[in-house]
């Protein structure tokens, strides 16, 4: 038999355990800075691409720098390779966005506390069966596709990069796709075999 004293450590050392999941909090809270951080960044290189389209001399060497086309042929106006490579940057800031809403929005409703949105109009489709095993499978998709602009920006601009970085943001690239699989392979059987049990 346990003493009052004993039942009373069973249940505040497990409630001491459980409330430290707010420990995370400032964790997600942290995130939503970064997203405003890459909201400023989008802003700031559409803002410096509008300019070199207009012919700002000023702006067109900021978006020169930033899509790394180096060599004495920089060219004069914008390109329609320049432009294409602007816009995949614009793409990849939007796509680590969205990675970081369904870490921050995910994250907290899986490890933290409900948000209790089931009425809210806004919910995403993707938050009503999230648990850790989908937004495991969720994030490696999220991640693939950002690594997939990474690559297709590198080899529309293959001049500017040497052999070993082409190379290896390849061999990176399809290290995430292959743990992707791996991942969605896992978390296929898992149920299946809790299913047999």
């Amino acid at each position: 038999m346990q003493s009052p004293n004993q039942v009373h450590s069973l249940r505040t050392i497990p409630g001491f355990i459980f409330a430290s999941r707010w420990l995370q909090l400032p964790l997600y809270l942290g995130l939503i800075a970064a997203q405003g951080i890459y909201v400023w960044l989008f802003w700031q290189e559409l803002y410096y691409l509008v300019l070199a389209a207009f012919g700002n001399t000023s702006a067109l060497g900021h978006v020169l720098d930033a899509v790394t086309v180096t060599g004495v042929d920089r060219p004069a106006k914008l390109t329609e390779t320049v432009i294409m490579l602007v816009v995949l940057g614009l793409i990849d800031v939007v796509m680590i966005s969205n990675l970081l809403i369904m870490v921050i929005v995910g994250g907290y409703e899986t490890f933290v506390s409900r948000m209790n949105l089931e009425s809210h109009p806004d919910q995403p489709e993707w938050l009503s069966h999230v648990n850790a095993s989908v937004l495991k499978v969720k994030l490696a998709t999220a991640i693939i596709g950002i690594s997939s602009i990474h690559l297709l920006k590198t080899f529309i601009n293959a001049a500017a990069y040497d052999e070993k970085t082409l190379l290896a943001q390849t061999g990176i690239h399809v290290t995430f796709l292959l743990s992707a699989l791996a991942i969605a392979a896992s978390d296929r059987i898992m149920p299946s075999k809790a299913s047999h049990n």
